[in-house]
């Protein structure tokens, strides 16, 4: 038997897992393609919202619906206000109320857990005495090297993101027809579908609500305040939050530390380039945003100019006046850094190509339209000499509506594709 002599109120651990357990179990869930292998533990990161506690409701509803005793449920949502003040020492509590209920072996879902100090030896731990175990949380720093070295290879790590295209039509229940592809009404619904999740993204809560950009404005203080300002101890929350909308103005552009520092500086703020460096990094933690080297400079010089992106296209357009161009490529690096991770660079060196996926050997251009003769052959010229240079033959430029078509260009095969055609192929 699990014991523990310091714990804390035993009785409100009680009525918090039997609380959770009605209400999960009752829980109306878009179903998303995510599979769970039985044998392993799991991680799973990723921005506030994307949908991470809605993994876990899921799995536990189909363990029920497979026979598992409702009794053996234990999950605990460390956000909840009753567990502001839990300590290491005090997450013992939860088994002892567990078992002080039932004999039942405990499944544990551990949402959120980032909120308590070195919850991985917890972790690692109950890994060892074989309980199964899923747990969540928003900070990057979960996927460190000393966390990872902690866990011991215990747990797989995934990563959730907000809403694919695909999952947010199913979300709403949107029902595809025989032959779509040709029907010129059902194409028209798909595509105004496709500008509501390209404007206001794929958060999971935010594509019930009607008030969007309201609830997305909500959750950036959320994750502003909460995840970066709060975690972190910053004191000038206006500088960071100029930073950010800087960040935002640049998405297309690879952007070094020392000119983001300038950038603000010309605001009339104070600010170093070891500063920038240090809320880049508080930013990217919280999962805010992200980060695309360039393949073509020097290993030493990757970290120099960086192009940077935001986890979500809603986030992002909060930001923006005139946004399109930079929403359009923000999605396709999203979508990309989803299927790649850690296999997605952008090509510069005196030519520049958006996006380029050495393994999968592709080369990817993001164009907002194609209408232009100068914006094509700027395009095709690019991606050509590229593909020469780096031996790549999979060539793609993504705009936000133009017809399909294949380009025959110097022995090269360009394909030319919209987004939402493009995000439904996978």
């Amino acid at each position: 038997m699990w014991q523990n002599t310091n714990a804390m109120d035993i009785e409100l651990i009680k009525k918090i897992i039997v609380t959770n357990r009605n209400s999960v179990r009752n829980i109306r869930l878009v179903k998303r393609d995510f599979y769970f292998d039985d044998s392993l533990n799991y991680v799973l990161v990723g921005v506030r919202q994307a949908g991470k506690s809605y993994l876990l409701y899921q799995k536990i509803q189909d363990m029920l619906l497979e026979g598992t005793d409702i009794n053996s449920i234990v999950y605990i949502n460390f956000d909840d206000e009753r567990l502001a003040e839990i300590t290491t020492q005090d997450l013992d509590s939860i088994i002892d109320a567990h078992y002080q209920m039932t004999d039942n072996r405990p499944v544990l879902f551990l949402d959120e857990i980032q909120n308590v100090p070195y919850w991985e030896k917890f972790a690692r731990r109950l890994a060892n005495e074989k309980y199964r175990v899923y747990i969540t949380g928003s900070n990057a720093n979960m996927l460190s090297s000393e966390v990872a070295t902690t866990l011991g290879g215990r747990y797989m790590q995934k990563y959730v993101y907000p809403y694919t295209f695909p999952e947010y039509l199913n979300a709403i229940d949107f029902k595809f027809v025989d032959s779509w592809q040709y029907d010129s009404d059902f194409l028209n619904k798909l595509k105004r579908e496709f500008r509501e999740y390209f404007y206001f993204g794929g958060f999971p809560e935010s594509v019930v609500t009607r008030l969007k950009r309201e609830w997305l404005s909500g959750l950036f203080q959320k994750i502003f305040l909460g995840d970066i300002i709060s975690r972190y101890h910053i004191k000038n929350e206006d500088v960071l939050k100029i930073l950010l909308k800087k960040l935002a103005e640049s998405t297309m552009q690879p952007t070094s530390y020392s000119r983001l520092a300038n950038l603000i500086v010309s605001t009339g703020r104070k600010m170093q380039t070891s500063t920038v460096i240090d809320y880049l990094k508080y930013a990217e933690d919280s999962w805010l945003i992200f980060s695309v080297q360039n393949f073509g400079a020097k290993i030493t010089e990757r970290e120099s100019a960086k192009k940077y992106y935001f986890r979500d296209n809603g986030i992002l357009n909060l930001f923006l006046f005139d946004p399109e161009p930079a929403l359009l490529e923000n999605l396709v690096a999203v979508h990309l850094k989803r299927l790649y991770n850690d296999d997605l660079y952008f090509y510069r060196q005196n030519i520049e190509v958006d996006f380029y996926l050495p393994e999968a050997g592709k080369l990817i251009q993001v164009s907002y339209n194609m209408q232009d003769e100068k914006t094509l052959n700027r395009e095709t010229a690019s991606l050509i000499k590229a593909a020469d240079f780096l031996k790549v033959s999979d060539l793609i430029i993504i705009t936000y509506d133009d017809k399909e078509q294949f380009l025959e260009v110097k022995g090269h095969t360009i394909r030319i594709v919209p987004y939402w055609k493009f995000a439904l192929e996978g």
